[in-house]
């Protein structure tokens, strides 16, 4: 009989979302993703300035049309991802405890956190419209209407905290006005991102709303401020040195940035739930309509 054979295992190569594919950095490098004990779990794409410009130039190219899908459409698609999130909960809480070395029980709680987070969201996309509206008096016979609309195209920077949570408390309420993002996750801890990204690649939600990219940040945080066509900015990563890079760059143009400095337990309350959040990344429009016609 012939000798068994030992079987090799396939680690994974954790690819950029971007665009609404996987794909490699342009550049070709990886990076080895380890645990906090030094263990290798894998190895992920090092994002280039190349990488960000083509992300920027996906979530920019979609962002009209997503604008005009129903608010009622964008609920369901963050409810979509709530629900695929949930059959994928044992994975990604494995993926979370391993990458940031929690208890499989907290990262499990975590990821069900993150879950209700996303249905949360959903709530808030046909909700906000009429919360941060309003028909204004006027001395004339006119309609005077103010309506939020969308920035544009925003940059997230998530912390290098557990769980996805914070990530998806700065997304979620960025896109369901109608904004796209590109998203920086955990620069010590990204796979948890990386592999949130293929079920957003399942829910419906249409390619270029959401890139994800990994990476070492200080590589793109100058480019991220200086570049012209990103609309704003929401820090998320409570780094100081951050903060000051991009806020230097930012007066240059004019970019709108959002600083949020957050402690890990505040992610799971209230305060990261906050439905003002969505006001930093619209613009108010006002349109008058004669009365009558």
């Amino acid at each position: 009989m012939p000798a068994p054979q030992t079987r090799l295992s396939v680690r994974k190569t954790y690819k950029l979302y971007s665009g609404g594919k996987f794909v490699r950095s342009e550049s070709g490098r990886v990076l080895d993703a380890r645990s906090p004990k030094g263990e290798l779990l894998g190895k992920y794409s090092h994002a280039s300035r190349k990488d960000f410009r083509d992300a920027v130039v996906a979530a920019r190219s979609v962002q009209p049309a997503w604008a005009k899908v129903t608010p009622y459409l964008k609920g369901q698609i963050l409810y979509r991802a709530a629900e695929m999130l949930e059959g994928r909960l044992e994975d990604l809480a494995a993926e979370v405890s391993r990458s940031h070395g929690v208890p499989l029980a907290r990262a499990r709680k975590g990821v069900g956190t993150v879950i209700d987070r996303l249905v949360y969201w959903a709530g808030w996309a046909d909700k906000y419209q009429q919360v941060f509206g309003s028909v204004n008096p006027v001395a004339t016979s006119h309609f005077n209407f103010t309506t939020p609309e969308p920035t544009g195209v925003v940059v997230v920077l998530a912390p290098s905290i557990p769980v996805l949570l914070p990530l998806v408390s700065l997304m979620a309420p960025v896109i369901l006005s109608g904004n796209t993002c590109v998203v920086i996750p955990s620069e010590s801890a990204p796979l948890p991102a990386l592999s949130f990204a293929e079920i957003l690649a399942t829910s419906d939600l249409p390619g270029g709303v959401v890139n994800i990219l990994a990476g070492p940040r200080r590589e793109l945080l100058s480019h991220i401020a200086s570049h012209m066509d990103v609309n704003a900015i929401v820090d998320g990563t409570g780094d100081v040195n951050a903060s000051a890079s991009l806020s230097a760059g930012v007066a240059t143009n004019l970019k709108r940035y959002v600083r949020r400095d957050m402690r890990e337990d505040d992610w799971f309350g209230d305060k990261a739930a906050d439905p003002y959040w969505i006001l930093d990344t619209i613009e108010h429009k006002t349109a008058w309509h004669p009365i009558g016609v």
